[in-house]
């Protein structure tokens, strides 16, 4: 029997495991082969796996679109899916971000047409946009739940006060925050106020892009996005893969992989819904959807996270 949490006020029955798309897009992560990543979408359902999140962001529609093949022929209403609104995309490469009424309401027909969908089970505000009326954001998120479009509508990368004021205005049910065991900032504001107003969460990034898979030495160079971040570079680097290494230990007492170990401590805390892996293979959603349902002790669980405050 696959496992299944609620998101949030939204009742929504989704799985612990979300996949995630934003390896699809190419100026961050460069391009992949999409005949493996629709495979993969396909295996996370057979692994029990049926909460999917994208973004018109991701390749300015790119994901949206494989997203749409990969899943067409599955049953639609055993499926979650998510996605975003906020950058205003040009032709000749321009974009800014947005989230008046016009722009929500066109822009979120564009994201139905590219999944191939007849409604968006969870429509996300990409970011904060500091020139919208929060009233007008909402009003756009309202009419489109009224229409049937989307199903519910949530937030990511909106600090507490933003949600707070979105709050007066409509009704947002989730928020998709960064967080990873080496970066929990988020653990001293936005998640106690997410669980005191039961908002669900689905926290991206939890692998940290994947320096906590476990694959990694600390001598390895990249050429997409992480060449210029810090946590991939120099002593920082070897610190914490050596650091990552040593928390894998602790998994594989428990039988679990470095990934595995990292999705159980993730979820355990109780603030946290869902977390979205990001997945390029089949391989890969098998060994993050075995997670699902497992637990460490509360000592080891503190120990792996005292290891990951580098």
């Amino acid at each position: 029997m696959s496992t299944r949490v609620t998101l949030g006020s939204t009742g929504l029955s989704v799985s612990p495991v979300c996949y995630g798309s934003w390896q699809l897009s190419p100026r961050f992560w460069g391009k992949q082969p999409e005949d493996e990543v629709a495979g993969a979408m396909r295996r996370a359902f057979e692994v029990g796996v049926n909460f999917y999140d994208t973004a018109d962001a991701y390749g300015e529609g790119y994901a949206e679109e494989v997203m749409g093949r990969a899943l067409k022929g599955l049953p639609r209403k055993d499926l979650v899916i998510a996605t975003k609104v906020f950058w205003h995309f040009h032709p000749d490469g321009r974009r800014y971000g947005d989230l008046s009424k016009e722009w929500i309401l066109e822009e979120c027909e564009t994201s139905l047409k590219r999944l191939q969908m007849d409604y968006i089970d969870l429509y996300q505000c990409h970011s904060w946009d500091p020139l919208a009326q929060p009233e007008e954001t909402a009003e756009a998120l309202e009419k489109l739940k009224k229409q049937g479009k989307i199903r519910h509508y949530g937030v990511s990368n909106w600090s507490v006060e933003q949600v707070r004021l979105g709050r007066k205005h409509g009704t947002y049910e989730t928020h998709q925050p960064f967080y990873s065991l080496i970066k929990r900032d988020i653990e001293r504001d936005l998640l106690p106020y997410c669980q005191q107003e039961n908002i669900g969460t689905l926290v991206y990034s939890p692998l940290h892009n994947g320096l906590l898979s476990g694959k990694y030495k600390g001598t390895e160079s990249f050429d997409d996005f992480r060449k210029d971040h810090a946590d991939f570079k120099g002593e920082r680097f070897k610190k914490l893969c050596d650091a990552v290494t040593k928390a894998g230990e602790i998994g594989r007492v428990y039988g679990l992989t470095t990934v595995q170990l990292v999705v159980v401590c993730t979820l355990m805390h109780p603030g946290i819904t869902s977390a979205i892996v990001g997945i390029k293979t089949p391989k890969q959603i098998e060994e993050a959807a075995a997670a699902m349902g497992k637990t460490i002790s509360r000592e080891d669980w503190n120990k792996v996270r005292g290891l990951l405050n580098v």
